[in-house]
């Protein structure tokens, strides 16, 4: 319970006495010397006296003997006033109907030698009755004879003895209106403290209410300020804000902004999405409303990567969005705020980016809407970049999606933001006509040149990574159909062979060489076949006799057969020669065999390669005891545990025994 002090209601009733109980007149005006002119005192019977002269005036003088129909009462006859002030009016018209009569010099002289001694008369008959009366209110307290005597001298001009008990004596005599009851001075008395106390409440609850205001202003315009500064130690862009329309801007007028901007925007993004990063501080409110995001749209940049799995279906992998830690209570700051809405706006410059380059793409087909860009990358392949709404981007990792997919988005993700600023800056040093390259430090460029790609560096990188896939597996292949021969071969296989400086300066610097690596296949020990590889898709074979580019898989599946059939073949003449070495015997490799001879035999062994690379030897023995029939041998690794080495050995001594 309050206590009864505050249960106290007072009024904003308008006071009409002062402290001292007597009236508050109504001040009118202030002369320029000091003089207060307040307003004239009226009595009741004033008043009334002028409202009755405002009706007779305004609607008649039969106004309260008119019926509502505006006739006169049947037992009612108009007065004489009014009857002749009818005939006045109608004389008044009759000679305005004649036309107006103007008064000569002469006429207006003698009208007022007719008017002047009447108004002395009247003038005189005031002041004697003006005498009169102060006379009688001088001697109130005097004789009753000297009333008497001085009526006599007034009225009656001849010398008359008159009676004293005709001429009752005059007093004065004072009336008071009596004093109310004691309940109705209770009721008055109550009447009163309460309607001083229901305007002393609302007085004290305006300036509460006012008090409250004013300390809300001031708070508010304080959080602005340190709004402020902290965005401004934020090193974000914070500048005055345009006047409103209409302002004065002549050269007296106040151009002073009294609110600030945020700019957040890339320095050399385009206009459009420059004007679309602009965010507008507000005064009061709560943390999320001191920042106003006009243009912002809440959508972002989701990119997916989609490939076939078990059953053949194109399951997507996606990107995760990087959004503030969901704590109970917490709420972003404007650093966090802005970072989001600066990440948004750079997005969508990188979609108009890649929808622009995407209809143009020389290595890549692609497919362009307006929220959508889908390239096929490879066989098996798409990429797909897409603007959907921040609230349906999926957070979390789907049990579907492929591990290592969803890592190359987030990487093509932030390698986009990379390319970006590089582009930037690309179009910063034109502009100043600055060098953008590192490597070159006078040479400035040309201006004809277009400005930097952002899509094309994405897809070299992914199809140099399927690129190096497929020969990786097919080498692989090789290395396992050697080893099933029982020729032991080691494979080093490295895609990328830049060190981490080099690799950084890849998405930085245009001059920069690209993604390029290196493959060894040892065979036996003692034969090597090395790959150099480079972004996209260029493979260069570097062999003892020549060093040879190669443009397609069956070509590489070619030369990698070749390579081994002129081992195997180089190794049975060696195996030959070292077995045959005290007979005689000859052995030579011809085109695609190799051929041993000695005396009363001829062998030849012939590689061939089946399925997954699967390296078959056909033995063709000819004898000098039976010419026409020669004795064919086959080896193949899947049917017997020897090693090719081991077979042919067995083959010679068999040829040998013989």
């Amino acid at each position: 319970m309050e206590p009864k002090w505050k249960q106290t209601k007072l009024s904003l009733e308008r006071p009409y006495k002062n402290d001292n109980g007597e009236p508050i007149p109504v001040l009118y005006d202030i002369t320029p010397d000091g003089v207060l002119h307040y307003e004239p005192k009226e009595t009741p019977t004033e008043v009334l006296g002028r409202n009755l002269q405002r009706i007779f005036e305004e609607r008649g003088l039969d106004f309260f003997e008119r019926l509502k129909d505006g006739s006169l009462q049947s037992d009612v006859l108009p007065s004489i006033d009014a009857a002749d002030k009818q005939e006045d009016e109608s004389k008044d018209a009759t000679s305005d109907d004649e036309g107006g009569h103007t008064m000569t010099k002469d006429e207006l002289y003698t009208l007022k030698i007719e008017v002047m001694p009447q108004l002395y008369i009247a003038l005189g008959e005031m002041t004697l009755a003006r005498d009169l009366l102060s006379s009688i209110l001088a001697s109130s307290n005097a004789s009753s004879t000297a009333l008497p005597s001085i009526l006599h001298s007034i009225t009656a001009p001849e010398p008359q003895q008159l009676q004293p008990e005709y001429f009752p004596p005059l007093s004065a005599t004072l009336v008071t209106k009596p004093s109310s009851i004691v309940s109705v001075q209770a009721f008055d008395a109550q009447l009163a403290i309460g309607g001083k106390d229901e305007a002393l409440r609302k007085a004290a609850g305006l300036f509460k209410s006012v008090a409250t205001r004013m300390e809300l202003g001031r708070l508010q315009n304080e959080k602005y300020w340190v709004d402020a500064l902290k965005i401004r130690r934020g090193n974000w862009g914070l500048v005055p804000a345009s006047l409103p329309p209409g302002s004065a801007t002549g050269k007296v007028a106040d151009k002073t902004s009294k609110d600030f901007v945020v700019s957040y925007g890339l320095e050399e993004s385009p206009p459009i999405f420059r004007r679309n990063a602009i965010a507008h501080m507000a005064y009061g409110g709560s943390e999320d409303e001191s920042l106003v995001l006009p243009q912002r749209s809440n959508v972002r940049l989701r990119i997916s990567i989609g490939s076939p799995d078990a059953s053949g279906n194109i399951v997507y992998s996606q990107n995760a969005l990087t959004v503030q830690p969901d704590v109970e209570g917490h709420k972003p700051s404007l650093d966090e705020r802005l970072k989001t809405a600066q990440r948004a706006i750079i997005e969508q410059e990188i979609f108009s980016v890649l929808v622009h380059e995407a209809g143009t793409f020389p290595t890549a087909s692609a497919r362009v809407s307006e929220r959508l860009v889908l390239v096929d990358v490879t066989q098996g392949m798409e990429l797909k970049f897409e603007l959907v709404d921040a609230d349906l981007f999926a957070l979390k990792t789907s049990s579907a999606q492929n591990p290592v997919n969803q890592a190359k988005s987030d990487f093509i993700y932030h390698y986009l933001l990379t390319l970006l600023l590089r582009r930037h800056a690309y179009i910063k040093s034109r502009r100043l006509g600055t060098n953008f390259s590192s490597n070159t430090d006078t040479l400035s460029l040309d201006a004809s040149q277009t400005n930097l790609p952002l899509l094309q560096p994405v897809i070299d990188q992914l199809q140099y990574q399927v690129f190096c896939e497929r020969i990786h597996s097919q080498l692989n292949v090789v290395k396992a159909a050697l080893t099933a021969t029982g020729i032991p071969s080691t494979l080093r296989f490295d895609p990328v062979g830049e060190i981490g400086n080099e690799l950084i300066e890849i998405p930085i610097d245009n001059d920069a060489r690209p993604l390029s690596g290196a493959c060894t296949l040892r065979i036996d020990n003692r034969h090597n076949l090395r790959l150099t590889l480079v972004s996209p898709s260029a493979l260069t074979a570097h062999l003892s006799q020549a060093t040879i580019s190669i443009s397609s898989m069956p070509q590489l599946c070619e030369l990698l057969s070749d390579e081994v059939e002129r081992f195997f073949l180089e190794r049975i003449c060696e195996v030959g020669r070292r077995i045959c070495n005290d007979m005689g015997g000859i052995w030579f490799v011809d085109l695609n065999r190799c051929v041993g001879r000695w005396e009363g035999c001829v062998l030849n062994f012939q590689i061939t390669f089946g399925d997954k690379f699967k390296i078959i030897c056909i033995a063709t023995q000819l004898s000098r005891s039976d010419p026409k029939h020669p004795v064919v041998d086959t080896y193949d690794a899947s049917d017997t545990e020897k090693g090719l080495l081991e077979w042919v050995q067995h083959v010679l001594g068999r040829a040998l025994n013989e």
